[in-house]
């Protein structure tokens, strides 16, 4: 039994070391988003607005929240909605994109 708890200690530490770097995510991201959130927003912000096949600057607005980037807006043409997605999913940081953009009828 005795050559069982140093084994026990560290499979613990093991553990613990495994779930510590999610604990640090965590306080980096908090109720009101994460530090590369305004980033990544001014980012695909200026990537979209530099696409002149979206409509005219500003045209598409951007939210970041938690690195999940909200599109709101209208465009005239459905390809332009997905182009915009696309876009968005390339800024570095980005680990979703929920396109809520309208298409004009």
């Amino acid at each position: 039994m005795a050559n069982l708890k140093p084994l026990c200690e560290m499979i613990f530490m093991l553990a613990l070391i495994g779930t510590l770097p999610g604990c640090a995510e965590y306080r980096k991201c908090g109720v009101e988003g994460c530090p590369s959130d305004e980033k990544i927003t001014q980012s695909v912000t200026a990537r979209l607005d530099q696409d002149t096949s979206l409509g005219p600057p500003g045209s598409i607005r951007v939210q970041t929240l938690h690195r999940i980037v909200y599109l709101n807006g209208e465009v005239e043409v459905g390809l332009e909605r997905a182009t915009a997605a696309s876009e968005a999913k390339q800024v570095p940081g980005v680990t979703r994109v929920v396109n809520n953009i309208a298409v004009q009828h």
